[in-house]
């Protein structure tokens, strides 16, 4: 097993709390394919309005856990140590079971091709089992971080 914590995750993703979604690496190879975890706590920022009598993790926060899965196994590839992954797109994304506070939310991502500096990934999240999201999600590397402004 190939484990990472979350001072380990932080060393290789530039997300910090509270967009840093995933807790744990339970299993990864550099280039190939990485699986996480994400422990759904009833505290989420996100929850307060989504939706406050019955909270549900939003769509997009499971697809970009998903993305920050995928960029693990991307970025912790020794040519790609401090750079960035950004989020190219998503196709075929379907949603089959909701996630609630209390849920420890499984994400795998393999990576299934790369042109240059673009990747693709088919990514699975599921809870206990049942699959809450697959979807394929794109990835982008740039040249070099600059900002635009």
């Amino acid at each position: 097993m190939n484990e990472l914590d979350i001072e380990q995750i932080k060393t290789i993703l530039p997300h910090r709390p509270p967009f840093l979604l995933i807790d744990r690496v339970v299993d990864h190879q550099p280039g190939a394919w990485a699986k996480a975890i994400k422990c759904v706590a009833a505290n989420e920022w996100f929850f307060a309005g989504h939706f406050p009598d019955q909270p549900i993790m939003p769509g997009v926060l499971i697809l970009e856990a998903l993305a920050q899965t995928g960029a693990i196994a991307l970025l912790s590839l020794p040519g790609n140590s401090g750079r960035i992954a950004l989020f190219g797109g998503v196709k075929e994304a379907r949603f089959k079971s909701k996630v609630v506070p209390g849920d420890v939310l499984e994400l795998e991502c393999t990576l299934t091709r790369q042109r240059g500096p673009i990747g693709f990934g088919q990514a699975l999240a599921s809870v206990n089992g049942c699959v809450a999201c697959k979807a394929e999600l794109s990835f982008v590397i740039p040249e070099e971080n600059t900002n635009q402004g």
